[in-house]
């Protein structure tokens, strides 16, 4: 009995211990959710700066560079993404989110006309900001991912809302999903000096096709927010 009594005394003490470090805890460390959120902030720049950097200067890009770019520490960065291979792959894998993104919101719009120009708009537009990641992505790792199955899925969440604008009139009737194709291939073909001069350059682009595309088309002035990609204005005859 009396070495029992001797035990409880010490029983007690390190049950206390352990209940006030739990309350020490509960107060100290962040709630879950906070790191959960900040993990997906430090993600979602990291990718950005990727992209950004990897279509304005190629794959050879440090890491140390785009975790300065993103505002992380490179312990953050390889936390995240431990090889360059992981990070370029995830990073292109984040354009194709994008892509279909936007022809997810072109086809969910009640107006199936503004759909389909948000559709061209939007991805001509990223295409232009980004084509030299693809392009360079595509080169370094042939078949990493599976383009055809990606061009699949955004031809056919576009057919719907092309068939409906073809049915009210605002899409001409002879359009065919293989238009798009066409577009984005000669999207390609746009070069400029700089990124500002092909953006401006995509975007007018843009506008001419969608009046390509028109049943009967609206010859509203097109944008002209820098000089033509070649750089040398067109005279007059």
């Amino acid at each position: 009995m009396l070495h029992d009594a001797r035990r409880r005394p010490c029983s007690r003490t390190v049950t206390d211990a352990t209940v006030h470090l739990a309350k020490v805890r509960a107060v100290t460390d962040p709630p879950p959710h906070i790191l959960r959120s900040d993990a997906l902030d430090n993600r979602e720049r990291i990718l950005g700066a990727a992209r950004a950097l990897f279509a304005a200067e190629g794959l050879d890009v440090p890491m140390r560079e785009i975790a300065r770019r993103a505002g992380v520490g490179p312990a953050t960065l390889y936390r995240r993404f431990p090889t360059k291979q992981t990070l370029v792959t995830e990073a292109f894998e984040d354009e194709m989110r994008a892509c279909y993104a936007i022809v997810d919101e072109g086809s969910a719009d009640p107006d199936a006309w503004r759909g389909f120009r948000l559709v061209v708009e939007k991805i001509c537009d990223l295409h232009a900001r980004n084509r030299g990641f693809t392009d360079a992505f595509m080169a370094a790792y042939p078949g990493q991912v599976d383009l055809a199955a990606g061009r699949e899925r955004t031809l056919n969440a576009v057919a719907g809302p092309a068939r409906r604008a073809t049915k009210t009139g605002p899409l001409r009737a002879d359009f065919v999903l293989d238009d798009l194709i066409l577009m984005l291939s000669a999207h390609r073909g746009i070069h400029a000096t700089s990124a500002a001069v092909r953006i401006a350059a995509s975007r007018r682009f843009a506008a001419l096709v969608i009046q390509a595309f028109q049943a009967v088309p609206e010859r509203s002035p097109l944008t002209r927010d820098a000089p033509p990609a070649s750089g040398a204005p067109l005279g007059n005859g």
